[in-house]
């Protein structure tokens, strides 16, 4: 199946950055905006309190459902944004070693960011996404 995303890679910038810097994805695509994926349980509770990789981890797999659910894969994401609450660079170094492996070779324009604080209790990592496909 054709991917309507492009990772761009620009030699003009620095390569230490482990994500592309831009992508693109043609006029015909059909854009999907998902809402910040939570490390949520299925009751609702907060998964992995106190775990920033355990909750990166719970984020990523509701936000494979939520792209399943919307036609599409994390093959198919655009750009990220993760948001970590911490002021320690070591968490949010953490959480994005869990994004970055569950992407693998798909390496989407990404930001990373602490925040004071995330909307649940104990929540410490959210991801938003956009993703973008091809229909039939």
């Amino acid at each position: 199946m054709p991917r309507a995303v492009t990772l761009i890679r620009s030699a003009s910038l620095s390569d230490v950055a482990e994500y592309a810097y831009a992508a693109t994805a043609p006029a015909e695509s059909r854009l999907i905006f998902l809402a910040g994926a939570c490390p949520l349980n299925e009751d609702g509770s907060t998964a992995a309190i106190g775990d920033v990789a355990g909750q990166a981890a719970r984020a990523v797999e509701n936000m494979r459902t939520a792209l399943t659910d919307s036609g599409a894969s994390l093959h198919d994401v655009i750009s990220t944004r993760v948001l970590v609450a911490s002021h320690r660079r070591e968490d949010l170094v953490t959480a994005w070693q869990v994004v970055r492996d569950a992407f693998g070779d798909h390496d989407v324009p990404s930001t990373l960011m602490g925040v004071t604080v995330l909307g649940y209790d104990g929540q410490l990592v959210e991801i938003e996404a956009v993703a973008a496909v091809l229909d039939s």
